[in-house]
């Protein structure tokens, strides 16, 4: 029996249990899909990457633990870490390519880590019931994305102390939501929910700057800006805004190294 290899990595920290943990899985061909969605399942993280190596890039997706998503920025960064540190890749870029979200490159400058995305599109939406609903505070503005709703709130206090309503968050048609606000420290500060994709509240959300850097931009009339989000874990990025593209930049620190067994 030959065994997996697997990779636990706290992403968009500079230190290990904070940020994000992702688990990477190196593939020498696609296992089928009900096995990666096991796998991911049973590590109980918030999303297992895993990646194929074809020819001069290699092929990404990425699945929590009950669904597989478009585009996870945090799994992307500590599947790069991987690829730079353990797995002998030389060069200081690396071409990844999601069927779902086109290609998506990574830059390595010392330690910090830049990824280069797709933005998200976002139209400003009506301040539902079912939006208003979704927490104790009811958000200024509210804006639709790809896959996420992107809610406005009045200050960083409002960001740390909101209680989410899961139940109801669950019930929107949506991958999930980001609530931000402008931040004291930072450009901006945010946090993330996804139950309706298996992650109450996600510590640190790559993907999600991708709408948010954007928004923020606009709003702050620069495009460099620094970023928090205000998980328990806390996180920390460095976006700039590219224009059809947004550069989201973090560190990565190994926790494991291991073998899995599923055969």
């Amino acid at each position: 029996m030959i065994p997996q290899k697997i990779y636990h990595i706290d992403a968009f920290t500079n230190k290990v249990f904070s940020g994000n943990p992702a688990a990477v899985c190196p593939l020498d061909q696609w296992l089928d899909d009900a096995v990666l969605q096991s796998i991911a399942m049973e590590n109980n993280l918030a999303e297992t990457a895993f990646y194929v190596k074809q020819d001069n890039r290699f092929e990404i997706r990425w699945f929590t633990p009950t669904v597989e998503v478009d585009l996870c920025g945090h799994a992307t960064l500590a599947a790069a870490f991987v690829l730079f540190n353990y797995e002998n890749h030389e060069a200081d870029t690396i071409q990844f390519y999601s069927p779902r979200s086109g290609t998506l490159k990574v830059t390595k400058q010392e330690e910090l880590l830049t990824l280069n995305f797709p933005v998200d599109k976002i139209e400003e939406t009506s301040l539902t019931n079912e939006i208003n609903n979704c927490f104790d505070i009811k958000p200024q503005m509210a804006f639709k994305g790809k896959t996420d709703y992107l809610l406005v709130f009045k200050n960083e206090e409002q960001i740390k102390t909101l209680k989410p309503m899961y139940y109801e968050i669950s019930k929107l048609k949506a991958r999930g939501i980001i609530v931000t606000a402008k931040g004291n420290e930072t450009d901006f500060v945010s946090r993330f929910f996804a139950p309706q994709s298996g992650i109450d509240e996600d510590p640190v959300t790559g993907s999600a700057h991708t709408t948010l850097t954007p928004y923020w931009s606009k709003q702050l009339s620069k495009t460099e800006l620094t970023a928090m989000q205000l998980s328990n874990r806390r996180g920390h990025l460095q976006c700039r805004y590219l224009g059809d593209r947004v550069e989201i930049s973090g560190q990565c620190k190994l926790y494991l190294i291991g073998e899995i067994y599923f055969k």
